[in-house]
């Protein structure tokens, strides 16, 4: 049997990558570990931690093509991040006009959560420890 230890990272491909850039770091908290660009292929790649645990790779390509993002679309469903406080994190992204939806609760573990998007409409949860 394969013995995975965990998830190394997650990639998304933005559309406006300083508009990205912006959202994950200074809205989302994420910190920086490195920013190249790749003159042959017109791309960055933006390399995020968030509590000294690497996470996410952000690209930009010249026009991508469009995918569906929607939480019920065939693939990747959505990217969740615990939070401790629900409604502090809520508010965090009301002060940059993030809009959430309503909390709900999980029904499964009675832990509370919501849903917003990133720049490119990506489906994005918070969900509480």
């Amino acid at each position: 049997m394969l013995k995975l230890n965990r998830i190394h990272h997650i990639a998304i491909i933005c559309s406006d990558y300083e508009q990205s850039k912006r959202f994950y770091t200074e809205i989302l908290g994420f910190t920086v570990l490195r920013e190249i660009y790749r003159e042959e292929r017109k791309s960055y790649k933006l390399d995020l931690e968030v509590n000294g645990l690497y996470q996410i790779e952000l690209f930009s390509f010249p026009g991508p093509p469009p995918r569906p993002s929607r939480p019920e679309a065939l693939g990747l469903r959505h990217l969740a991040f615990e939070v401790s406080n629900l409604e502090e994190a809520i508010f965090h992204l009301s002060e940059y006009d993030v809009v959430t939806e309503p909390i709900r609760v999980d029904e499964t573990t009675g832990k509370r959560f919501t849903f917003f998007t990133d720049p490119d409409g990506l489906p994005l949860e918070l969900y509480e420890a």
